[in-house]
């Protein structure tokens, strides 16, 4: 039997050229499902004024964009949202709704008024730096979400290993199930790699590494923990350095200004690429590196260690929900506590020991982290929901 293509809207805050883990998940997504011959709409904030007003349509996927003249935390306030949503809500057959984000109720009402189906993804609770407006803001965001989840026939998250641990799934857990990332990168160029290690090992010695970390400054992914590693990696292998590729300089968090000092004292083994936009040179940085680091608090998956593996290079995680998943399953580096440089700067230290020992094919990573299994799956989720809400039209019940 062949389905009938759907109208999708996708609803969430930031969409390219805004680069996040979050955003290529989606713009993954979307363009996939437009090229299997679905109309697909991504509502999303206008977070920067030069970009296009309203709509333009970017690989197949049409992208309509509101004014945001206000910023709550690290979310857009969008004056024409309610109205927007209700009439694009109605053009389509089922939303696919990203969050946590301050819209989730309005799309939990709407669907429900409307008859529309409604698919959640949940992209990782939302933990905000210490203050008591961010506390605020974690609780109201919450709240909304709480809404949408008694509403939605289904909630899709990352992991089993991250629903199972998660405080926004958790009242929720018997309708969640769980769709590995969509992952994509190209293929390495060997010259170019050659060329950056060249380049960015200049004047060491032959003993010297390079520890990637590919994500932004800010407190939840704890680079200083990374930087407060590199003593003890260094006394094995010295002259290594850290490559940071990611926006460093964030206007809604001081995290970096706040340990200028730590990175004055080892400004010499650091290097900041800020945020690299090229896919072809984030997989030449990826492979350029010896390992990659990440050394989060809190991580609903990070894309970047599937990206790293896939381009032949191990990780070293920390021991949270969410992240260590990865390794677990592929066995493609080791995991150590959180918030530890000691354990951290040791375990880089064994992967830099024996690399070729924790490096897998490539193949055995596709075979787990698949993106066309991934699409597949998002597909048959989305066309669920839209036929439970259809069965509610005439008359059944969610």
């Amino acid at each position: 039997m062949t389905h009938k293509p759907l109208k999708i809207l996708i609803a969430l805050q930031y969409y390219v050229p805004h680069r996040t883990g979050l955003t290529l998940y989606v713009q993954r997504i979307a363009e996939a499902l437009a090229q299997r011959g679905h109309e697909v709409t991504v509502l999303t904030a206008r977070y920067d004024m030069s970009l296009p007003r309203d709509e333009q349509v970017i690989n197949g996927v049409r992208v309509v964009r509101l004014w945001a003249p206000l910023r709550v935390s690290r979310g857009m306030v969008m004056p024409a949202y309610p109205w927007a949503a209700w009439k694009l809500v109605q053009e389509h057959d089922v939303v696919s709704l990203h969050v946590p984000t301050l819209e989730t109720a309005l799309y939990a009402v709407y669907t429900r008024l409307l008859k529309k189906g409604l698919l959640i993804t949940h992209h990782g609770d939302l933990i905000l730096p210490k203050g008591a407006f961010n506390r605020f803001v974690e609780w109201f965001t919450f709240q909304l979400y709480l809404i949408a989840g008694r509403i939605a026939p289904r909630i899709i998250a990352y992991s089993e290993d991250y629903a199972d641990n998660s405080y926004y799934i958790t009242p929720f857990r018997e309708k969640t199930c769980t769709v590995y990332p969509p992952i994509s990168i190209p293929i390495p160029d060997p010259q170019r790699v050659e060329a950056l290690r060249d380049q960015w090992l200049s004047g060491t010695n032959g003993k010297a590494r390079l520890i990637g970390y590919a994500g932004r400054f800010v407190e939840e992914k704890r680079p200083d923990v990374l930087i407060n590693a590199l003593p003890i990696i260094q006394q094995k292998y010295p002259g290594t350095k850290i490559v940071f590729a990611g926006q460093y300089k964030l206007k809604y968090e001081h995290f970096y200004t706040r340990h200028h000092d730590l990175i004055r004292q080892y400004q010499d083994s650091i290097v900041f690429l800020d945020l690299i936009t090229d896919e072809q040179e984030v997989a030449n940085f990826y492979a350029a590196c010896d390992v990659l680091a990440l050394p989060s608090d809190t991580e609903c998956f990070a894309l970047v260690q599937v990206e790293a593996m896939r381009c032949g290079t191990p990780v070293v995680s920390t021991d949270i929900p969410g992240a260590r998943e990865v390794v677990r399953v592929t066995g493609m580096g080791e995991i150590v506590p959180p918030g530890n440089p000691q354990a951290f700067g040791d375990a880089v230290a064994r992967v830099l020991d024996h690399r070729s020992d924790y490096v897998k094919p490539l193949a055995e990573i596709d075979a787990v982290f698949n993106l066309e299994k991934t699409i597949d799956h998002y597909e048959q989720h989305l066309r669920n929901a839209f036929e439970t809400a259809r069965k509610t039209e005439d008359g059944g019940t969610r």
